[in-house]
């Protein structure tokens, strides 16, 4: 037989990571899809984030992560205007 103490502190902590989960995922309401073009090469990338502009940007960012070599050229790529950009709210 398992101790009443220890039944507890698996119930909170299961209780605490389903929070967690939830809150998480409930600040997420916008999701975007951009895609980017940068020194001939393109990359498409998904975010979501509590906000469209947001959760485009970091789309962006993610896309460039792949194109870019180096901060110079990452910040270079966060600036070139997407060839496209699909956003959804939630």
């Amino acid at each position: 037989m398992k101790k009443p103490g220890r039944v507890l502190g698996i119930v909170v902590v299961l209780a605490l990571a389903a929070f967690l989960l939830w809150s998480t995922l409930a600040s997420q309401k916008a999701q975007c899809n951009v895609c980017v073009e940068f020194k001939g090469q393109r990359n498409c990338a998904s975010a979501s984030a509590a906000s469209p502009k947001e959760a485009a940007r970091s789309a962006q960012e993610t896309a460039c992560g792949v194109l870019a070599k180096g901060m110079d050229e990452s910040i270079s790529c966060q600036n070139v205007q997407p060839l496209s950009s699909k956003c959804t709210s939630g």
